[in-house]
């Protein structure tokens, strides 16, 4: 069974409709979810897909091994993030008994 050539090798365009679904998932969970966890989830897909984009351009540009170094870092500080973050929803989960974006926003008035 023969694979066409499209299919076999990936190139950059099949790395950025990944990275774009990535984004558009991220972007939705991001507005539409109301629980602080899947908003954190969300961002960490948004940064998912911007390290995709970041490796996918240095493996098919002209960035060589600069865009894979620029992604560790970005890998780095998405970590960091969530530790913060988590840490701030434990303290919400402590102060107001749940992680509800709406009802905290409502406690805060």
């Amino acid at each position: 069974m023969l694979i066409p050539e499209w299919i076999a090798e990936p190139g950059l365009n099949h790395f950025l409709v990944v990275s774009a679904i990535l984004f558009s998932l991220g972007i939705m969970a991001v507005i539409s979810r109301r629980n602080l966890i899947m908003i954190l989830m969300g961002v960490e897909l948004i940064l998912n897909s911007a390290n995709l984009n970041i490796v996918a351009f240095s493996r098919y540009g002209t960035l060589s091994l600069d865009g894979h170094m620029i992604a560790l870092f970005v890998i780095i500080i998405a970590a960091a993030e969530a530790a913060v973050a988590l840490a701030i929803a434990l303290n919400i989960y402590n102060r107001f008994g749940s992680v509800d974006v709406q009802q905290v926003s409502d406690l805060k008035n």
